[in-house]
């Protein structure tokens, strides 16, 4: 049972990783070797990453999710802990925890390899707590624990919770939780997919016949949304992208935290926009996730384009 006297604005739910970040000038090629110019370690993962997010950008903020009592598993935990997030629902046992290696280039793209080994997935009764005492304002789902989402899914519809799902791409997590999610904020390769098609007007229409509120980002190309009374188009901001891992992560929690304030939508999506801009100028997904402070002196120095009720190309 959580204990924190707090109320928690945003409860992450899902997975936790532990990151090795390697900067390489390329990606190499079969039988290359290469040396990186620059290493990073920390806590990753969309859940754990979103949940750092919240906190650092100054609302109270829950992580459910699993991490082992490993080396790198008693890292990560300290670390959350550091960064004020509520792990009293992080379930821990012997099974290793899920690990990362990111080899990013200098222009900030990425390859991610995780590694699971035999790590399986949270059981609906290791989650033992009552979600109407707790009651988050909001719930973050990055659908990697699919057996505990759901639980909690069903549980916030039934108790008036905003639910939010961050879909980065189709599987059976995402799919499962459609049908209880308020928030679908995914990425366009999980739009694609889902909705076998290339246009992303047809693509949002035919999303918010199933979510009601649905945001498609779209990396260095920006946003797109859609609501019952608006839709629109957002551009992103220009950076010097260094190292893109956790860039979504951070966008998601800021977001999140924008829903559980009842910010406007727009103001939201530019502030967690911004918020995912500064993530990309330092190495590692956990070092670039910015504080309040920071996001809104960005928002200060830079104008972001806005379009609303636009037809999307």
């Amino acid at each position: 049972m959580i204990n924190s006297g707090k109320k928690i604005d945003v409860l992450c739910v899902g997975m936790a990783t532990y990151d090795l970040t390697f900067i390489v000038s390329s990606h190499p090629k079969p039988d290359v070797k290469c040396f990186a110019s620059h290493y990073k370690e920390c806590g990753g993962g969309p859940a754990a990453n979103a949940s750092v997010s919240v906190s650092r950008l100054g609302g109270n903020a829950g992580f459910s999710g699993y991490l082992g009592y490993d080396h790198f598993g008693q890292i990560h935990y300290e670390e959350l802990l550091e960064n004020s997030i509520n792990c009293d629902l992080v379930i821990r046992n012997k099974f290793p925890t899920r690990l990362s290696v990111i080899l990013a280039k200098p222009n900030g793209d990425r390859t991610v390899i995780t590694y699971e080994e035999k790590t399986p997935l949270i059981k609906k009764t290791e989650l033992n707590f009552n979600l109407a005492i707790i009651k988050p304002k909001t719930i973050l789902f990055d659908g990697h624990e699919s057996k505990i989402s759901l639980l909690l899914a069903k549980k916030a519809k039934s108790l008036g919770i905003i639910t939010i799902l961050d879909a980065g791409s189709v599987h059976k997590g995402t799919l499962t939780l459609l049908p209880y999610i308020d928030y679908l904020v995914c990425s366009a390769v999980f739009a694609k997919a889902y909705i076998s098609s290339k246009n992303l007007n047809k693509i949002l229409n035919e999303l918010t016949k199933i979510v009601k509120n649905v945001v498609i980002t779209l990396g260095k190309n920006g946003l797109i949304w859609k609501t019952d009374n608006s839709s629109g188009k957002l551009k992103a901001y220009k950076i010097n992208a260094i190292d893109t891992t956790g860039a979504g992560d951070t966008f998601h929690g800021a977001f999140a935290l924008g829903v559980a304030k009842n910010k406007k939508l727009i103001d939201n999506l530019i502030y967690s926009s911004a918020a995912a801009a500064l993530c990309c100028s330092k190495i590692g997904a956990r070092k670039g996730i910015p504080k309040n402070k920071e996001v809104e002196s960005f928002i200060k120095r830079n104008n972001l384009s806005t379009k609303t009720d636009i037809i999307i190309d």
